[in-house]
């Protein structure tokens, strides 16, 4: 019922939203930013995939749904009246910015692969200016949508370094590892708690921490590995929540393999804490080569191979006896190359270029 409440919502106000694009338009001065949703998370408020983004761009560019002048798109988070707007658009001559993350391809997608990305590449090739969020958002974005024949340029991810700081005293007991965000493939969920039974293997004090939501049962797992009362499932959590979160940990283990540009990789980092990962995708670019470890495997479009369990936790067990070096690397690395203000200034600069 719950549900069905929400839809009918969703459908009231994009239904409100056009009625008010299709009358006649009225002038507006400076910049009003669309971003293809009627709601866009309050400051502080939970949020998944590419609406991050747009709830970081609010602060500076309120959401405008029936009066705007430029639309903002994220490729993980799509309109469902994608055409609709992008005719609009069209007709009205309004600027579009896409913001690119990965694409789909068989390793994940299977079967809806060539249906998702028909849909991510209409809006790629309808942008006037394309925001990749890494090298490797670039690169599989030509090889599966081919290349952008807008103006682009590479943008990585952002977080609010006042906000996502070290613990002022490094987390007591553990180590405590940190599997962040949601774990909607289930392999990186088995991969964790599999890796995490290496490493208690060797440190009877370790601990693991799972955020999200799940996609598979994981209790007999744990039984299997012996560590049920050792790790802990916290859940789906607010954003203004997750600094406390990730200082509660001293390691992010991050088991996504192709993963674009990961936001909990950089918050964790912010927060002051090494990633180990596979080393695949946008990943490597965010954490260098001071911050972490990444660790290889076979990589494959037409499948998922993650590294072994036990070649992530032997990365884990090397990080951990220089864990204030990593960390210190980590903190630096994120202030100095994904803070939130540059981030949205060079989005204020794009902004009022494309509208002059």
């Amino acid at each position: 019922m719950a549900l069905d409440r929400a839809r009918v919502g969703r459908y009231a106000r994009a239904g409100r939203r056009w009625a008010r694009l299709l009358a006649p338009r009225r002038s507006h001065d400076g910049i009003r930013v669309f971003y293809g949703h009627d709601v866009v998370p309050a400051e502080g408020d939970r949020v998944a995939g590419g609406t991050a983004k747009f709830q970081r761009l609010a602060r500076r560019f309120p959401n405008h749904p029936g009066d705007f002048n430029l639309l903002y798109l994220g490729s993980t988070s799509l309109p469902r009246d994608l055409e609709a707007l992008l005719l609009l658009a069209r007709r009205r001559r309004l600027k579009v910015v896409v913001n690119q993350d990965g694409v789909a391809y068989p390793g994940w997608a299977g079967e809806a692969t060539a249906d998702l990305n028909r849909r991510y590449g209409r809006a790629l090739h309808a942008a006037d200016h394309v925001l990749f969020q890494s090298r490797f958002s670039k690169e599989s974005s030509d090889l599966f949508l081919g290349e952008a024949q807008a103006e682009w340029e590479i943008l990585y991810n952002a977080v609010d370094v006042h906000r996502f700081t070290p613990a002022p005293h490094v987390p007591p007991g553990g180590p405590v590892l940190l599997l962040a965000g949601d774990q909607t493939q289930a392999y990186r969920l088995e991969l964790a708690v599999r890796t995490f039974a290496r490493v208690f293997e060797a440190e009877s004090a370790a601990r693991l921490l799972v955020t999200g939501r799940l996609v598979s049962p994981v209790e007999p797992l744990l039984d299997e590995l012996g560590v049920r009362g050792r790790v802990e499932l916290v859940g789906e959590y607010e954003q203004r929540d997750a600094p406390e979160l990730m200082r509660r940990a001293h390691l992010l283990l991050h088991t996504k393999v192709k993963d674009p540009c990961p936001s909990a990789v950089i918050e964790a980092m912010a927060c002051g804490l090494p990633v180990v990962y596979p080393a695949s995708g946008g990943t490597v670019e965010l954490v260098g080569a001071e911050a972490g470890i990444g660790v290889p495997h076979p990589e494959s479009w037409e499948r998922d191979e993650p590294p072994s369990p036990e070649a992530l936790a032997a990365a884990v067990l090397r990080v951990l006896p220089e864990r204030a070096a990593y960390a210190a690397a980590a903190r630096t690395r994120a202030v100095e190359q994904f803070a939130l203000e540059p981030w949205l200034d060079r989005h204020a600069e794009l902004f009022a270029q494309l509208l002059n």
